[in-house]
């Protein structure tokens, strides 16, 4: 899934390229749906559709992120576009999707937090950055919720006598284009942060594995977060990762739970 046709179809063909070249182009079918996380009605047609093709999903990764907006920006619900597309997007769409998941015999659903959830707080009296906004405060209250959600996602899970998981993880800090996709408008800030990027940050690859051990390991578990356990959780392979305590707050995640269901209009039916 992604938001742009022209690199969903990207992404497809280097799929396809690569089971071609491993040999199992016979088990390789690929298909793109287009998902803008940021925008609810985009994520209520997307889940609508996959409702009608598919009978289950076993694996579902919420992956889409955005950091370091400069200027507050709104999506087109008017939400602070960081906290609509790292979150609520993905709240909503495992709620919607939930029918499919509970058909799966032991789906997975893995959610995607950041070692910078540790500098975030759920700031309730200012959720969308209206008052006071900071980039960096926005990114990591929305990891924050990332994190709170995937644990609080398998609580919830277990007291319905599901048997998914839910494992939150994190991919430390590897070389994507999310810094440069974000200091777009800043030039200068946005090579010295590339140079930055390789010299310090694991691979992209190497970033996935956490994502990849969550979503097929058989030791994975539900509602235990995992990253990479090399130097200050930057990289390596993955293992169970720290949490900050605010991330371990069961009242702060059922409020926001409630508080999320609000503002997506998605109620979740266990």
């Amino acid at each position: 899934t992604g938001r742009h046709p022209e690199t969903g179809a990207m992404a497809v063909e280097a799929i396809r390229a690569a089971a071609l070249h491993g040999g199992a182009v016979a088990k390789c079918a690929v298909d793109y749906e287009r998902i803008d996380t940021g925008d609810l009605a985009s994520v209520a047609a997307c889940s609508e559709r996959l409702m009608q093709r598919f009978e289950r999903i076993d694996i579902l990764v919420n992956c889409a992120g955005l950091s370091r907006i400069q200027r507050r920006m709104t999506s087109s619900d008017g939400f602070e576009m960081q906290f609509a597309v790292n979150y609520l997007g993905h709240f909503a769409l495992t709620g919607r999707l939930m029918p499919l998941l509970k058909q799966a015999p032991q789906a997975r659903i893995v959610s995607l937090s950041s070692i910078a959830h540790k500098k975030g707080r759920i700031d309730f009296d200012d959720l969308q950055g209206e008052r006071l906004y900071n980039s960096l405060k926005a990114y990591a209250q929305s990891k924050l919720a990332m994190l709170l959600f995937g644990i609080e996602l398998q609580r919830r899970a277990l007291a319905h006598s599901l048997t998914l998981r839910s494992i939150p993880v994190h991919p430390g800090l590897a070389r994507t284009n999310i810094f440069r996709v974000a200091l777009a408008e800043a030039p200068v800030w946005s090579y010295l942060t590339d140079v930055g990027m390789k010299m310090v940050a694991q691979s992209a690859e190497m970033g996935a594995l956490p994502v990849l051990f969550a979503a097929t390991a058989d030791e994975a578990e539900g509602g235990v977060y995992y990253g990479p356990k090399g130097f200050m959780d930057l990289g390596g392979y993955p293992a169970m990762a720290a949490m900050a305590p605010q991330a371990d707050d069961q009242a702060t995640a059922e409020r926001l739970w409630y508080l999320s269901e609000c503002l997506s209009g998605v109620t979740y039916r266990f």
